[in-house]
C-alpha cells in the first residue's frame, strides 16, 4: 500500500512538471509585404527562473533551416538571428512571464513561407510547436494603357502600325510618324 502511494506520488510530481508547447494557429496565411504576429504558448513553473528559459525559433524550408528567434538564459541572441529576419522581427518580453512567446515579423516575403518550429527549453522540460505560413506575392499594380489601346480593346478591333520615314526640307535629318491602319 505505502508502495502504491509513493509511486502515485512520484507519477504526479513528473506530470505536473511536464513542459507543454502548443501554437495558437497550426497554420497562417499571409500577403507579401503585411505583417503578422507569430505565437507558440507553453506551460510555466511558478519555481523557475526565467534565466533557465531557452527559446529558439526557426523556419524549416527545402533550402536551409533559418533561425528567427534565440533566447538563451533568458536573454535574447540577436546575432544568432539569420540575415533573412534581421530588422524584422520585435518579440514580447512582457508575455513571456504568462508562457507566451510572440514574435511579430514585418515586411513580409515569399520566402518567409515555410515551416515555422519553436523549441523550449527549462530546468523543468523540453518540447516544441510548430505551424505553417505561407506568403502570397502581392497583386502587381497595373500599368496604365494609352487611349489607343483602351479604344482598340472595347472596340475589340486590331491595330496594325504603318511607319512612314522621310527627309526634312532640310535634307539633313529624317522625320518619321506612326500611323496604324484599323482592320
Amino acid at each position: 500500500m505505502i508502495c502504491s502511494i509513493l509511486l502515485l506520488i512520484i507519477l504526479t510530481s513528473c506530470v505536473s512538471g511536464t513542459l507543454v508547447v502548443n501554437v495558437t494557429q497550426t497554420s497562417y496565411q499571409a500577403e507579401e509585404n503585411h505583417h503578422i504576429t507569430l505565437e507558440w504558448t507553453f506551460t510555466t513553473n511558478p519555481h523557475t527562473s526565467s534565466n533557465s528559459l531557452n527559446i529558439f525559433c526557426e523556419l524549416l524550408t527545402d533550402l536551409r533551416p533559418s533561425v528567427l528567434f534565440y533566447l538563451h538564459d533568458g536573454v535574447e541572441v540577436p546575432e544568432s538571428q539569420d540575415e533573412q529576419f534581421a530588422g524584422r522581427i520585435q518579440w514580447d518580453k512582457d508575455v513571456l512571464r504568462e508562457g507566451r512567446i510572440r514574435l511579430h515579423v514585418s515586411r513580409l516575403r515569399t520566402e518567409d513561407s515555410g515551416l515555422y518550429k519553436c523549441y523550449v527549453d527549462t530546468d523543468y522540460g523540453r518540447n516544441s510547436g510548430r505551424f505553417w505560413l505561407n506568403v502570397t506575392a502581392a497583386d502587381e499594380p497595373k500599368t496604365s494603357e494609352t487611349n489607343s489601346e483602351t479604344r482598340t480593346r472595347e472596340s475589340g478591333k486590331h491595330l496594325d502600325p504603318l511607319r512612314w520615314t522621310g527627309s526634312s526640307s532640310r535634307g539633313s535629318s529624317t522625320d518619321s510618324l506612326s500611323l496604324c491602319k484599323i482592320y
